[in-house]
């Protein structure tokens, strides 16, 4: 998401869904033999560029070591419980990897695809470091997964933005995907029955945990009535007290609300009509051309500069536009 106090997220927690454009397509001629030494030779150049592209977005080199250890868990479970469905990352190397020209702004985002027959569209990574003119840094881990309109299920999303050592924002969210309002079975199997809101008020019992209100009306708009966002500020704790925080509430809670998407969204089956997946796909595109429009649009030059911040989006609008 990209949070109005700091606007610099790389995407925003809002719900999308579409179909990728890019799928991956094994193609072996059959008269040619250096015609199949030079398609195999792209494809192990093309392994290899997506595990160095892997590599350095697992890496999470800017942020603590509970931090990181929370990423590499949660980008684990969730590539685990999908491993055969999910197909590799296809983003060019400079869109894996980008930074600014003066190198004070660097980015990791990592994209995979589904299989046609999966209901998860796409698993969405990144992370986002910045050197600020005041002094210091700020750090930005998200990871989301996003279904296609076979499923009804909310999507799943993570940050957690950190502009100094001492102050943390959470979200943690899953999105519905339809009126909860009109669909108030929606509102009781997902949220209701699965506890969800348990999470939120055990968060907050944290001394050093505050509700986080965005002025956006926008987002509080789109985001489920059991969405956690919070602030973390332990000033007089220090950065000890922060790494306690993540490590013994952030950790836990991040991986039972995971753990609840994975067993009863993602992985539930749904009977979805046409007029359901037609309504669905509407609503996800609307959803996500707006979150193009005014978070990515207008962030991505101001950090990255007009030049990267054009490739990376019309990199990332293959996988977010119908």
């Amino acid at each position: 998401m990209i949070c109005e106090h700091f606007r610099y997220s790389p995407l925003s927690f809002l719900s999308f869904s579409s179909p990728p454009s890019t799928r991956y397509h094994l193609y072996i001629p059959s008269s040619s033999s250096s015609s199949f030494s030079v398609s195999c030779s792209l494809m192990e150049n093309q392994e290899t560029h997506n595990n160095q592209g892997r590599s350095k977005f697992m890496d999470f080199p800017f942020v603590s070591s509970a931090q990181k250890n929370l990423m590499v868990d949660l980008v684990s479970t969730l590539e685990n419980r999908f491993h055969t469905q999910l197909l590799p990352c296809t983003l060019p190397s400079d869109v894996q990897y980008y930074q600014s020209q003066t190198a004070t702004a660097q980015a990791s985002l990592h994209i995979r695809a589904a299989h046609n027959d999966s209901p998860i569209d796409f698993v969405l990574g990144s992370w986002v470091h910045s050197e600020l003119p005041t002094g210091g840094s700020l750090d930005i881990t998200s990871l989301s997964a996003y279904l296609n309109s076979s499923t009804d299920a909310p999507n799943f999303v993570f940050e957690m933005i950190r502009s100094s050592p001492t102050m943390l924002l959470l979200i943690l969210d899953l999105p519905p995907r339809k009126d909860l309002v009109l669909w108030p079975d929606d509102l009781k199997t997902f949220y209701e029955d699965t506890q969800l809101d348990k999470h939120r008020q055990t968060l907050e019992r944290v001394p050093e945990v505050q509700p986080y209100f965005s002025s956006s009306l926008y987002i509080r708009t789109v985001s489920s009535p059991t969405a956690i966002m919070v602030r973390v500020l332990t000033e007089n704790g220090g950065v000890e007290r922060m790494e306690e925080i993540i490590r013994d509430h952030l950790d836990p809670i991040s991986k039972q609300v995971l753990g609840i998407w994975l067993d009863h969204c993602a992985c539930a089956k749904r009977e979805v009509g046409e007029a359901e997946r037609a309504y669905l796909k509407k609503r996800d595109g609307l959803i996500t051309n707006k979150t193009i429009e005014i978070d990515l649009g207008s962030s991505f030059p101001r950090l990255f500069g007009p030049e990267v911040a054009n490739r990376v989006l019309e990199a990332i609008k293959e996988y977010f536009t119908v």
